[in-house]
C-alpha cells in the first residue's frame, strides 16, 4: 500500500484536516525515521501542528493503554482537532519547560547520576557507613520503634515492637537544603502597626484576607493590638510557633508561627521559580548561608566521610563535569565494573552536549530553558528504545554557534537509531541538516495555519516562502557605530566562574555580550549591573499561560478598556471582567463547556448562552465607540491601537506591534501562543516601562528569520530615543549590527569566566581570536 506520494503508507505520518489553535484543515505527511524540520515565522502553526497535534494525539493513545485506576493520576488529554492521524508511533517531547522549583532537585537528581554515585560510594566508600541512602541529602536519619508482624517462625502472625534506624544522609541542621536563612523580621512586619492593620508585610497577606485570618483569629494574639507591644509569649506564638490545631470560623485548620509558614512557601523553593512579587520580597527580607552544619553540602558528617579515592560525594557533586569525567577514570574496582561504565557513558552524554561546565550539584531551577532540554535528552541518547518519535522545541535555545554542530550531531544519532525525529527549528545551520522539511505560513495567526512548502532543503531555499527568502539571508556589519556616552563599571566580578573581571558596559550603545554557553555571560550582566528603577531587564523567565489568561490581562491593557468601559457607561469595571462579576452564567467566563467523559477524555463545546465571548447579555449590551467587550478583545493589537489612540492602552499596544505581534487577538488564551510569541510579549510590556537601561537575554529566542530585522530594528529605536541596551545573545545577526561587543570565555565553566575581547564587531571579525570571532566571520563572509 502506498501514500498519494508513492511512499509506503507505513512509513509516513499521515495528518488529515488539523485544525488545532490556527492550523486551517492542515493535510501533511512526514516521512518517519527521518529528520524532519518545521519552519515558519512565529505563530504560524508549527508548534500547534508538532505538539498540539501529533505530539499530544500519540501520548493520549498511550494513556489509554494503561487501567483506569491509573489514567485517573495522569491528567487529561484533549483529543486534538484533527480529521485523521495515522501511523503515529509513541513520541517523547523534549521541549524548554523549566524542571520546577523543588530546591532539593539537583542535576545529579534529575539525570539519575547522584544515584548512581550514592550507589558507588555505598560499595567502595571507606569507611563504610551505610547503603546509598546514607549518602541521600534527601533522606533524614531516624531512629524509634514500632509495632511489626512478624512473617516467619513460630511466632509468625504476632505483632511486636522492635526497634529500627535509618541511616539517611541529610543534614539535620539544614534538612539537606544546604543553606540557612537569616531573616530580617522588619522586612516581614511592621511592628508599630496591629495584624487587623496591615502589619504583616508578606505578600499575599492582606489584612482581611485568609492567610491574616489564621493569626487573628487563633487566639493566640491579639489583632487589635500593635506588634511591638506584644508580650513575649505572644510574639513567640506570633513568629515561631509550631505546628497546631486550631478552629477558624468553624474550620480545623493547622496553625503555625509567621516565620515558618513563610519559609515553607517561600524560602524551600527554588528562588528563580518563584513569581517575581515573591522573589523580590525574597532579595529583600532574607540572607542565605552556607549551612554551618555542613558547609552547604546538604550532607551530615557520616556520609561526609566516606571517601573514594581521596574525596567525599560531596566534592564529587561540586566538580565541574569534565573534571568529573577524569575522576571516573581513576575509579578501577571490577566489583563496580558495570555501575562505572554507566556513570562515564551519562558523564560522556554532558559532553557531547556542551553541558560539561555544569556541577552535579547545580539546583535544576537555576537551569535555563535550552539547558534544562538539553538536560532532558541526556536520559534519551543511552536508551535502548527504537522507532520512537523524538520532538525538540528549538533545541539549539541558548546555543552559541560554536556549540550547534554537536547539537545537530546529536539529532543525527536520534535519527541513525531508527527513530523519527520532529523538530521545530528557526535557526540556519539545522534547517540544513534536514532530510525534510515543513514549512508553515505564510505569516502569522490568522495569516498562517497553512502548508507553504514541503520538501528537501534545496527546494526551500528557492521557495517563495518568508522561510526560504530568508534562509541565506546575512546582517552586515554596520559601515559606523554610536559613541558611547558614560560606563557602568564592574570591578572584581567572581561570580560563579568569573574571575576577578574588571569591566566597563557601556552606555548610549548598543552593547551585546557573546560567549559559549557558560562563559559566565549572565553571571557578569545579572549578577554585577547595579539594581535601580532605571535598569529594566527582561529575562528568560518563562510566562505561565492559562485558560483564563490572555495578552490584555498579562499586559494589563484589559484593566484600561475596562475602565474605559465603565466610564463611558457609568457602571463598574468589575463588570467588564469574564473572570469576575461580567462572566456568563454557563461557563462562567470560559466561553466553552466543557464535558468529563470518563477519566481519560473530556469534550469542549463552544458555549451556546454567550456564544463563545464568556460575557453574559447584560454586560454585552453596554457599548464603547460602538463596540461591546467581546468585539474589542477579537480585536488584533494593530485593530485595537486604532481604537484606543492615547493613554496607557495605546503605548502598549505600539510596543506589541513594534516587536511584531499586531497579529495577536487580545483576548485570545495565553496558553495558545508558541514559545516565540511569549517572549515578544513580554518584551513588549517591558519596553513600555520608563527605562535608561534595557538589559534582554536573548531576545530572538523563538524568533524567524524574518523577524530579526524587526527586532534589530526596535533595538535601535530603544537606543536612537537616548536609551542604552545591553543585549546577552548567540545570535550572529545581532553580534553584527552591535556598537560594542563584550566577549567572555575562551570555553565554559572553569575554563571561562574571563573578558577575551572587548571591542566594535568590525575589529572581532578582523582579530578572529576568539570562537565567537571565528564564528562572526563565516556569518558576515569575511
Amino acid at each position: 500500500m502506498t501514500s498519494e506520494h508513492g511512499a509506503d503508507a507505513h512509513d509516513v505520518i499521515r495528518v488529515v484536516g488539523a485544525r488545532e489553535n490556527n492550523l486551517t484543515g492542515v493535510d501533511v505527511e512526514i516521512p518517519k525515521r527521518r529528520l524532519t524540520v518545521f519552519t515558519g515565522v512565529s505563530g504560524s502553526g508549527k508548534s500547534s501542528l508538532v505538539f498540539g497535534t501529533i505530539a499530544n494525539e500519540s501520548q493520549r493513545l498511550i494513556n489509554e493503554t494503561y487501567p483506569t485506576f491509573v489514567q485517573q493520576f495522569m491528567g487529561q488529554l484533549t483529543r486534538p482537532d484533527v480529521d485523521a492521524l495515522e501511523n503515529v508511533s509513541p513520541a517523547i517531547v523534549v521541549d524548554q519547560e523549566r524542571m520546577g522549583s523543588n530546591a532539593r532537585s539537583t542535576v545529579g537528581t534529575v539525570t539519575d547520576v547522584h544515584a548512581m554515585l550514592r550507589l558507588l560510594f555505598s560499595r567502595l566508600g571507606a569507611p563504610h557507613v551505610g547503603s546509598p541512602q546514607a549518602f541521600s541529602f534527601n533522606v533524614p536519619s531516624v531512629a524509634g520503634a514500632g509495632a511489626v508482624t512478624i512473617k516467619v517462625g513460630k511466632d509468625k502472625g504476632k505483632r511486636q515492637r522492635r526497634s529500627f534506624e535509618i541511616t539517611g544522609g541529610m543534614c539535620p541542621d539544614c534538612e539537606g537544603l544546604g543553606q540557612a536563612s537569616d531573616i530580617d523580621l522588619d522586612e516581614l512586619l511592621d511592628r508599630s502597626l496591629s495584624l487587623a492593620d496591615g502589619a504583616i508585610r508578606v505578600p499575599g497577606y492582606t489584612a482581611d484576607g485568609w492567610m491574616v485570618r489564621g493569626f487573628t483569629e487563633s487566639g493566640f494574639v491579639d489583632a487589635a493590638k500593635p506588634i511591638a507591644e506584644y508580650s513575649e509569649q505572644e510574639l513567640h506564638d506570633f513568629l515561631y510557633k509550631e505546628r497546631t490545631k486550631v478552629k477558624i470560623g468553624g474550620i480545623n485548620v493547622t496553625y503555625e508561627g509567621l516565620v515558618p509558614k513563610v519559609t515553607a512557601s517561600m524560602l524551600q523553593k527554588d528562588r528563580d521559580a518563584l513569581q517575581p512579587h515573591n522573589r523580590a520580597f525574597v532579595d529583600r527580607a532574607v540572607r542565605f548561608l552556607p549551612c554551618p552544619g555542613c558547609d552547604g553540602t546538604r550532607l551530615n558528617g557520616g556520609a561526609r566521610s566516606s571517601l573514594v579515592g581521596g574525596v567525599n560525594i560531596a566534592e564529587v557533586a561540586a566538580m565541574q563535569i569534565t573534571d568529573l569525567a577524569a575522576w571516573l577514570d581513576t575509579v578501577d574496582d571490577p566489583s563496580v565494573a558495570p555501575l562505572i561504565a554507566g556513570l562515564r557513558q551519562t558523564v560522556a552524554s554532558f559532553l557531547d552536549i556542551g553541558l560539561g561546565y555544569l556541577s552535579l550539584d547545580r539546583a535544576s531551577g537555576s537551569l535555563s530553558g535550552g539547558e534544562a532540554q538539553r538536560i532532558k535528552m541526556i536520559r534519551h541518547l543511552g536508551s535502548a528504545l527504537t522507532d520512537m518519535t523524538y520532538v525538540f522545541d528549538e533545541p539549539t535555545a541558548g546555543l552559541h554557534p560554536h556549540d550547534i554542530e554537536r547539537m545537530n550531531r546529536l539529532l543525527r544519532q536520534l535519527r541513525d537509531k531508527g527513530n523519527t525525529v520532529l523538530v521545530v527549528e528557526h535557526k540556519p545551520e539545522v534547517i540544513a541538516i534536514a532530510d525534510h522539511v515543513v514549512d508553515l505560513g505564510p505569516g502569522a495567526g490568522g495569516d498562517g495555519g497553512r502548508i507553504c512548502y514541503v520538501g528537501d532543503v534545496a527546494g526551500l531555499r528557492t521557495a517563495d516562502t518568508p522561510t526560504g527568502r530568508h534562509l541565506g539571508h546575512r546582517a552586515a556589519l554596520k559601515d559606523a557605530v554610536r559613541s558611547a556616552t558614560g560606563s557602568l563599571q564592574i570591578r572584581g566580578a567572581t561570580r560563579h566562574n568569573l574571575r576577578d573581571v574588571d569591566v566597563d558596559v557601556p552606555l548610549g550603545i548598543l552593547t551585546v555580550v557573546t560567549g559559549v554557553a557558560g562563559s559566565g555571560k549572565s553571571s557578569l550582566i545579572h549578577g554585577y549591573l547595579p539594581g535601580s528603577d532605571e535598569i529594566v531587564v527582561v529575562d528568560q523567565a518563562p510566562i505561565k499561560g492559562s485558560r483564563r489568561s490572555s495578552p490584555a490581562t498579562y499586559t494589563g491593557i484589559l484593566d484600561a478598556i475596562r475602565s474605559a468601559f465603565a466610564k463611558a457607561n457609568g457602571v463598574k469595571p468589575s463588570l467588564f471582567s469574564a473572570n469576575s462579576e461580567g462572566a456568563c452564567p454557563a461557563c462562567t467566563g470560559l466561553g466553552i463547556i466543557i464535558t468529563n467523559l470518563g477519566y481519560t477524555q473530556s469534550v469542549e463545546t463552544r458555549c451556546e448562552l454567550c456564544e463563545g465571548s464568556g460575557f453574559s447579555d447584560d454586560v454585552l449590551g453596554y457599548l464603547l465607540d460602538g463596540k461591546n467587550i467581546a468585539e474589542v478583545l477579537a480585536m488584533s493589537a494593530s485593530g485595537a491601537a486604532a481604537f484606543f489612540t492615547k493613554g496607557p492602552a495605546a503605548t502598549t499596544l505600539g510596543r506589541m506591534i513594534d516587536v511584531g505581534l499586531g497579529y495577536l487577538t487580545l483576548g485570545q488564551t495565553l496558553s495558545s501562543l508558541s514559545g516565540g510569541e511569549r517572549q515578544r510579549l513580554k518584551l513588549a510590556i517591558s519596553m513600555a516601562k520608563k527605562g535608561a537601561v534595557y538589559v534582554l537575554d536573548e531576545p530572538t529566542t523563538g524568533l524567524h528569520l524574518a523577524d530579526i530585522d524587526t527586532l534589530l530594528a526596535l533595538l535601535d529605536r530603544l537606543v536612537d530615543a537616548g536609551n542604552s541596551v545591553i543585549v546577552i545573545e548567540h545570535h550572529q545577526a545581532v553580534m553584527a549590527h552591535a556598537d560594542w561587543i563584550i566577549d567572555l570565555g575562551p570555553g565554559a565553566g572553569h575554563d571561562g569566566g574571563r573578558v577575551v575581547f572587548q571591542g566594535t564587531p568590525a575589529d572581532l571579525v578582523a582579530q578572529r581570536s576568539t570562537l565567537t570571532g571565528e564564528h562572526l566571520a563565516v556569518y558576515v563572509g569575511a
